[in-house]
C-alpha cells in the first residue's frame, strides 16, 4: 500500500510509526519491540520509506492525535498530513482520541479492504468535516491472525513477509497464541 501511496498521489516519504500498546487492542507492551523490527525489516530497502520511534519511546498507549501533535512541532509541517488508513479502522474513527482534532489535522488515504465497496456509505464522514479520498489496488489483506494460523497449522508464510521477517518471526517464537 505505502508503494501505491508514493505513485499514486505523489507523496516523497513515507513514516510508518509502530505503536507501542495500540488503545484499541489487548497487546502486551513488551511486543512494541517485535512490531518495530518487523517493521524495520520490511522497509529497509526503500529509500521513500522511513520508521519513527515516536510512539515507541513513550512507552504507553499510542493515541494517534498525540503523535501527530508531536508530529507537527517536529516537522513544522504546513498543511494536513496524509494519514494512510483502511476502511475498517476509518469506519470507527469518530471513537478515536480527540478525533475531532484528527480530522483538522489529517487528509486520509483510504483503502477499501472490502470486495463489496458503496464510497456513498461515508457521506456522513464528509459531513462530519473529515477530509479523505478512496484508494483502490489488488492486495493481500494481511492480518495477525492469518500469520498466527498458518505458524499454528505449519503452513509457510511465503509471499506474505518477506523471507527476513519471516526469520524473525519463527527465531522470536511469535505469533504462537
Amino acid at each position: 500500500m505505502a508503494e501505491y501511496v508514493i505513485t499514486h498521489f505523489g507523496i516523497s516519504k513515507i513514516l510508518f510509526i509502530p505503536a507501542f500498546v495500540p488503545p484499541m487492542k489487548d497487546t502486551a507492551p513488551e511486543l512494541a519491540k517485535h512490531r518495530y523490527k518487523m517493521v524495520e525489516l520490511t522497509i529497509k530497502t526503500n529509500p521513500h520509506f522511513e520508521i519513527s520511534d515516536i510512539e515507541y519511546k513513550h512507552s504507553g498507549k499510542s493515541y494517534t492525535y498525540l503523535t501527530i501533535k508531536e508530529l507537527y512541532e517536529k516537522y513544522r509541517i504546513d498543511g494536513k498530513i496524509k494519514f494512510i488508513i483502511g476502511t475498517d479502522a476509518f469506519e470507527g474513527l469518530d471513537k478515536w482520541y480527540k478525533s475531532e482534532e484528527l480530522r483538522k489535522m489529517l487528509k486520509f488515504i483510504v483503502f477499501v479492504r472490502k470486495k463489496e465497496f458503496d464510497s456513498a456509505k461515508y457521506d456522513n464522514m464528509k459531513l462530519k468535516g473529515y477530509d479523505f479520498e478512496f484508494a483502490s489496488m489488488q492486495f493481500n489483506d494481511i492480518s495477525s491472525t492469518d500469520i498466527r494460523n498458518r505458524i499454528k497449522n505449519n503452513k509457510a508464510l511465503t509471499g506474505l513477509l518477506s523471507a527476513e521477517v519471516e526469520r524473525y518471526i519463527k527465531k522470536n517464537e511469535l505469533y504462537k497464541n
